[in-house]
């Protein structure tokens, strides 16, 4: 019997800039900026290595600030994924440490924070530095935010989101310490 049906199409490989942004935050949150070479993200991309410096000049540091960028903005859509549908801070605050636990479980890694761990580790670089205290900001406005929006006086909200950002901070270190997700688990009875 003859088959008819279409060839299926092979998915579309993520564009080049993609695969090395994405290479890299992975590379960096498990061994640290110090703790990875070019050639590994590159390989790691399956990128040529004049790609790398068409979309990144600076070549590894302007690399490292795109892909803590985008680490930062994969934890801003989870907390938004865990908080908006909530119906109050604590529920969403749950929610978000129980899906970092799952993180944390299915990857069957214990990396570090993929912004502190790029940016902190890697070179002694005031613009490191900036940008990263920028990244961390967004994720304490993006808290307080939700904390104010599920009913948090604006002063509480702004308190809660930066004690609950150090809890995550810490929470993050002591559950790669441990390796035991149930650290993340347990941070919103702390709140």
């Amino acid at each position: 019997m003859n088959d008819v049906s279409p060839p299926q199409k092979a998915a579309k490989p993520r564009p080049t800039k993609d695969r090395l942004i994405r290479a890299a935050a992975h590379l960096f949150s498990n061994r640290g900026y110090h703790g990875v070479g070019l050639a590994e993200i590159l390989a790691e991309a399956q990128a040529p290595k004049g790609s790398l410096y068409h979309h990144f000049p600076n070549g590894k540091s302007d690399l490292a600030m795109a892909s803590a960028t985008w680490a930062s903005d994969q934890i801003l859509l989870l907390v938004a994924a865990s908080f908006e549908p909530s119906v109050s801070f604590k529920d969403g605050a749950e929610t978000l440490c129980q899906k970092l636990a799952e993180l944390f479980d299915s990857a069957g890694k214990w990396c570090g924070c993929p912004v502190s761990s790029t940016l902190f580790e890697g070179p002694d670089n005031a613009e490191f530095h900036r940008h990263a205290a920028h990244l961390f900001e967004g994720w304490i406005t993006e808290v307080e935010y939700h904390a104010h929006r599920l009913g948090l006086a604006e002063e509480d909200a702004a308190a809660t989101a930066q004690k609950f950002y150090i809890l995550l901070q810490g929470g993050w270190q002591l559950a790669r310490m441990r390796r035991c997700a149930d650290v993340l688990r347990s941070l919103p009875a702390i709140l």
